[in-house]
């Protein structure tokens, strides 16, 4: 497997550092989680099946280990430090100073192994004004400006964001930076240390929606974007039955499809308008169109046709779908509970998840010999 042999220590709770830490073991890892006393918070959240143990749990701790370690304590330290004397890669996720403080920084480890990639996950890095701010995922989009993009349409509220995406862009972040780290080691023999922000990330996400920002120095106008629904093949209308369907591409063949289908091709010329007011004609007339049908009705009518759309769907409706068990993202194990699959598919070595819970441990693991 493509991370065989790697050795990874994580100190991280919750999503961002947890979850990237589950994808390396999907991918042959041996990833040990390093517990408080209290244990894992997730393991205590949220929903739980029949067996007791939460399904956020589930879908960041599988394939690992687990050893519970008091950092605050001498011997809880020097059991990390000489777990981290063989580690490859060992990723915290504590307030920028805590880890200096536990005396478990990247300093002290890279003293004793030079070739550990020490990644520090916190919300707004190691430097910069908001450093030592306390923050979870709202609080850094509600900063990053992301949250304030989520505006209704109708009262122009922001709303509560749909994803933890500033948890989740910080995840995938990371794990191609100690991917990037990983490799460079084996050419300098040295590791490093990484500091990923989930604001930096976050705003790295944005290159699509920054173009008032950066060309005009005004904030967005959600409504007038194309993102958000101010161009009429790129927004989501409501059916006869109160359901709804995404139209999700703007092109030219797609706009004269569904407008030759809907017997209106003179309206297709409105669809490579401006976002906004230039294009409420047609959002107008889909508006009214849409609303005419039901969506089971609207679905024997586009499915024939070459338009990107779907219907609107909830999360279950999404897994129960059989496209979803064909790229394996639904994935069993032995007792038949359900986790969510691997989303890197590789022809050669493909992840190999080990649907296995760990324990809250207390005693100290050890790694195996090196090939």
């Amino acid at each position: 497997m493509k991370l065989a042999g790697v050795r990874v220590l994580d100190l991280s709770q919750f999503l961002p550092g947890p979850h990237l830490t589950m994808t390396m073991a999907d991918h042959g890892a041996d990833v040990i989680m390093v517990e408080p006393p209290s244990g894992e918070p997730v393991r205590q959240m949220g929903a739980r099946t029949q067996d007791g143990v939460t399904v956020w749990f589930r879908n960041i701790a599988r394939g690992k280990r687990s050893v519970t370690l008091d950092l605050k304590s001498d011997a809880g330290r020097d059991a990390f430090l000489t777990l981290a004397d063989e580690a490859d890669v060992i990723v915290e996720a504590f307030r920028p100073g805590v880890v200096k403080r536990l005396g478990v920084d990247y300093e002290t480890v890279a003293a004793r192994n030079p070739r550990i990639v020490y990644c520090a996950l916190t919300a707004f890095g190691q430097t910069g004004p908001y450093r030592d701010k306390p923050a979870h995922d709202l609080v850094v989009q509600a900063l990053a400006g992301t949250a304030d993009l989520a505006r209704g349409r109708d009262d122009d509220k922001p709303a509560m964001p749909n994803l933890v995406a500033a948890d989740m862009a910080a995840s995938l972040t990371a794990l191609s930076a100690i991917a990037m780290a990983l490799f460079a080691r084996e050419k300098s023999g040295r590791g490093d240390y990484l500091d990923v922000a989930m604001y930096d990330a976050l705003l790295a996400w944005t290159p699509n929606i920054t173009a008032s920002v950066f060309a005009e120095d005004r904030a967005p106008q959600p409504k007038a974007m194309r993102n958000y629904g101010g161009q009429a093949m790129n927004r989501l209308y409501e059916t006869k039955d109160g359901r709804f369907l995404a139209l999700g591409g703007s092109e030219a063949k797609f706009a004269a499809a569904l407008l030759g289908a809907l017997g209106r091709p003179d309206l297709a010329p409105l669809a490579a308008g401006e976002p906004g007011a230039t294009q409420q004609p047609l959002i107008d007339f889909l508006t009214q169109c849409f609303a005419a049908k039901t969506l089971a009705e609207w679905q024997k009518l586009l499915e024939p046709l070459d338009l990107c759309w779907a219907p609107l769907r909830t999360l279950k409706e999404a897994f129960d779908d059989p496209h979803t068990q064909a790229r394996q993202m639904l994935l069993r194990d032995a007792a038949g509970f359900r986790h969510i699959g691997a989303a890197a598919k590789f022809a050669q070595e493909p992840a190999q998840p080990r649907l296995q819970l760990p324990d809250a441990a207390p005693a100290i693991p050890a790694w195996k010999p090196r090939a």
